[in-house]
């Protein structure tokens, strides 16, 4: 979109907040960048230019805007729409894949040569995965310096900065700012009224965990938190998972340790406490849990592409910005999906709960909710199959699927192409079409997933009018592309199910 030079200048000067993470602003006469609804008098058109990411604009000279702080602006919605190197690539470097591994590590995760990254990644966003990793890295420089009491060597290592010579340079180059003064001019305490984008600035509130990181994770409007939060709390494994007080809680597998996050939904953001047992894992557990409730979405495209069926727009016009609950493991959620084979959804949290309570790695919990991190697929590629109570198809069906992810010879991770993942998936004994395709909504990020055969879209569809056999309602859904794994959320919502209701 930063090409189209006369619809970015309408986008600024109407400060429309839907387009905040599609391009930034670069004002000539400043040296600053902005979201385009940064709230100050739009420059003339000819003093602005526009980018594609934030790391453009630093590689560019341009330092991040005080007032709007662009750096913390939603990501664009692009990166979960494609599968294509570069969304891929995107997708590596918000999990941190470049501070763990290098740009040779990424590249290797993508099967391409660092060569032919780094020139598909400056020709599409102006900067290489070194420019974009180190944009990220002074995001989350800045959210520690503001929010924690970590001392200043601590957060650069934190961030994933070598020295802390260049966390001081990279700070002071993309604020215009030094980390002490970043920290003093930090928001107090707040107790009303709005605070910026992904921090609160906030002490944690009273009776929550010490040591625990309060952040606010922005999003586009409209979002409808019913079934997002509703299928995450109703299908949750306990240990592992649970709704309290109005938030959904759950463990993270990370990188470098483990963490608790709890994510309540408010009407401009989602609050998020984060516990970390390692801080490097900020960046990483950030990223996961926006991915998990798709909060990079840009919901307007979504909803006027599936508005124009006439069948379809009531239901979004009743609800509009219906999310994919997606999921923070990929690996995790494909072994609940074939546990949740042909079963309800009691029974298979049951069976979830048996392999966390017996296989899983056991964490405290300061709150007491949770007891466990979901056992990896290491862990059970080594257990003995005729210890699992289910069916013996079933049971080769898992078997098969957590030795594959054991050895490496299936990935599902970002990186993975979508259609050459489900191909993969489906090669495999037990894994049909609503398997296949679960997992591509929900673990893989695919949003035109699609479940033509399941039986709560066939009815819906026959409520609606729509075709309810698989060939023809995937014939009808095709007008519904590429956002077919929204359309199911829309058609799931006509039923009762507790997945399509915030629990109280």
């Amino acid at each position: 979109m930063h090409t189209d030079t006369e619809r970015c200048v309408r986008a600024v000067r109407s400060k429309d907040a839907r387009f905040d993470g599609w391009f930034y602003t670069a004002v000539l006469t400043t040296g600053i960048y902005c979201r385009p609804s940064c709230p100050v008098v739009p420059p003339k058109p000819e003093n602005m230019t526009f980018h594609p990411s934030a790391a453009a604009c630093q590689q560019a000279g341009f330092r991040a805007c005080k007032r709007c702080r662009p750096d913390a602006s939603p990501g664009s919605p692009e990166w979960n729409l494609r599968a294509d190197l570069t969304a891929r690539a995107m997708r590596l470097i918000a999990d941190g894949v470049v501070d763990r591994e290098g740009v040779p590590g990424l590249a290797a995760r993508l099967g391409y040569s660092t060569r032919q990254v780094e020139r598909q990644l400056l020709a599409e966003l102006g900067a290489g995965p070194l420019a974009l990793a180190r944009a990220q890295r002074a995001q989350t420089a800045r959210l520690l310096i503001e929010t924690t009491p970590l001392p200043m060597a601590d957060i650069a290592f934190a961030a994933g900065f070598s020295s802390v010579r260049t966390f001081n340079d990279t700070v002071r180059e993309v604020y215009a700012l030094a980390p002490s003064e970043l920290r003093s001019r930090a928001p107090k305490r707040r107790t009303a009224g709005p605070a910026p984008d992904t921090v609160t600035g906030s002490a944690p509130a009273p009776g929550s965990t010490p040591g625990a990181l309060s952040l606010r994770l922005p999003f586009r409007t409209p979002l409808n938190p019913d079934n997002l939060f509703g299928h995450l709390a109703a299908t949750a494994v306990p240990g592992v998972e649970e709704w309290r007080e109005g938030a959904y809680r759950r463990t993270l597998r990370l990188p470098y340790g483990h963490g608790i996050v709890a994510l309540t939904p408010r009407p401009d953001h989602i609050a998020c406490r984060l516990t970390l047992s390692d801080p490097r894992d900020l960046t990483v557990a950030i990223s996961r849990c926006r991915r998990l409730l798709d909060l990079d979405a840009d919901p307007t495209a979504v909803d006027d592409q599936l508005r124009a069926d006439p069948l379809l727009a009531p239901l979004v016009d009743k609800a509009p910005g219906r999310r994919v609950p997606r999921t923070v493991d990929e690996a995790e959620f494909a072994v609940r999906a074939v546990l949740g084979q042909q079963v309800s959804t009691a029974a298979a949290r049951t069976h979830a709960a048996r392999l966390v309570t017996a296989h899983g790695e056991a964490i405290d919990d300061p709150e007491g909710g949770l007891t466990h991190l979901f056992p990896s697929a290491t862990a059970l590629a080594q257990v003995d199959p005729e210890t699992l109570a289910m069916p013996r198809t079933r049971r080769t069906t898992l078997t098969t699927l957590v030795s594959r992810l054991a050895d490496g010879s299936l990935n599902l991770g970002v990186e993975t192409d979508w259609a050459e993942t489900r191909a993969r998936l489906l090669a495999l004994p037990g894994f049909g079409p609503w398997t296949a395709d679960v997992i591509a909504m929900r673990a893989l990020g695919d949003p035109d997933a699609f479940l033509p055969t399941d039986l709560g879209i066939r009815r819906a569809a026959g409520e609606l009018g729509l075709p309810s056999t698989p060939a023809a309602l995937t014939a009808r859904a095709a007008a519904w592309r590429p956002w077919r794994a929204y359309a199911v959320q829309y058609l799931w919502a006509t039923d009762s199910h507790p997945i399509n209701f915030l629990p109280v």
